[in-house]
């Protein structure tokens, strides 16, 4: 199964993450498919930026977000569009 999920980069104490497209099985830090976007959790507002094109690309195929990152696509307006362009 695919998943798009957080993938952690950033020093000690001061993480950042890369939101990406990955197998399942393969470790948080491992293998993916395609990096999509960013998140930096520590700025104040929390800094997020995910490309909406090929978040709406892997949806469609089937794959499966996280809890956090479905957070995040919810408050970009990704999930509604898909959504709308699954019942259309």
């Amino acid at each position: 199964m695919v998943k798009i999920r957080l993938r952690r980069v950033g020093a000690k104490n001061r993480p950042m993450y890369r939101v990406v497209v990955a197998d399942s099985r393969s470790a948080r830090d491992g293998s993916f498919i395609e990096t999509i976007g960013h998140y930096n959790p520590l700025a104040d507002p929390a800094i997020f930026d995910i490309d909406e094109d090929r978040a709406l690309k892997w949806l469609g195929n089937g794959a499966q977000p996280t809890e956090t990152v479905s957070s995040l696509l919810r408050r970009l307006g990704i999930l509604e569009k898909f959504e709308q362009l699954k019942k259309a």
